[in-house]
């Protein structure tokens, strides 16, 4: 009844094992005991007070104690549980009540260590994530909080790592030996550089032959003198009469006198 037996909450069939079982630091039961401390001194005072009062004393002095020995063992019942497939909350004495959150689902852990806390060693988790309304939302007076918080991000990267991988092969791990081997290996030569030689241009079109030297210069020459002596030839021909300024008939100028 007073042991909250953790390993029958866990998924024996599915390889569900514990990788840390977080109790309440002590810091916790401080007001607890302080109150216990208390409800003990009422009890004490009922044997100097009168014998018709002595109930008063006594009466309140077993409520208190009782109040403070419930709340202890409510602290030490409560248990923060860390496997490698989700993290469940155990807390509860006559009825007992449990929390659940995959590892997937949990989103931000965020580590509050209060002044005290830093000095006794203790601090709070709050957890950000779909279960806020589950009892996961604050796990408080965790013993240790940065080593808990660094196992609780190892799992979640354990269990990401452990996922399938779809479409892409995981990288191959490299050790140590094989890393300082490619280091103490000799290195390749170095590859000299491709000249691109330029491409050639494209072959010109042969010219139209001509004669050797100035022949040609001649040729084109006697070709227009033969020319010019068609066209003289041609006007000889039609035998135009040439242009006599004397023989230009005039009429008689009238002289007056």
């Amino acid at each position: 009844m007073f042991d909250p037996r953790i390993d029958r909450h866990l998924i024996a069939d599915q390889g569900e094992v514990v990788i840390d079982e977080v109790r309440k630091h002590w810091a916790a039961l401080v007001s607890a005991v302080l109150e216990l401390c208390g409800g003990i001194v009422l009890l004490l005072l009922s044997g100097f007070v009168p014998v018709e009062a002595w109930w008063l004393p006594f009466t309140l002095g077993t409520a208190v104690a009782a109040h403070a020995g419930w709340r202890i063992l409510d602290r030490r019942l409560d248990r923060f549980v860390i496997t490698n497939m989700r993290v469940f909350r155990v807390h509860g004495i006559l009825s007992q009540r449990i929390a659940t959150m995959p590892l997937a689902r949990i989103l931000d852990i965020s580590v509050h260590k209060p002044f005290i806390g830093r000095i006794l060693g203790y601090g709070h988790f709050v957890f950000e994530s779909a279960a806020q309304e589950q009892g996961l939302r604050e796990i408080r007076f965790v013993g240790a909080p940065d080593q808990r918080g660094i196992t609780i991000q190892r799992v979640i990267q354990q269990a990401g790592l452990r996922g399938p991988i779809t479409g892409r092969a995981a990288p191959p791990a490299h050790s140590e030996e094989s890393t300082d081997a490619a280091l103490s290996a000799p290195a390749p030569p170095p590859v000299p550089p491709r000249t691109v030689s330029p491409a050639a241009p494209p072959p010109r079109p042969p010219l139209p032959s001509t004669p050797a030297g100035w022949d040609w210069l001649a040729g084109a020459q006697q070709r227009e003198q033969d020319h010019l002596d068609r066209l003289r030839g041609e006007d000889g021909e039609r035998g135009a009469d040439p242009v006599d300024p004397d023989r230009t008939p005039t009429a008689p100028i009238p002289v007056i006198r």
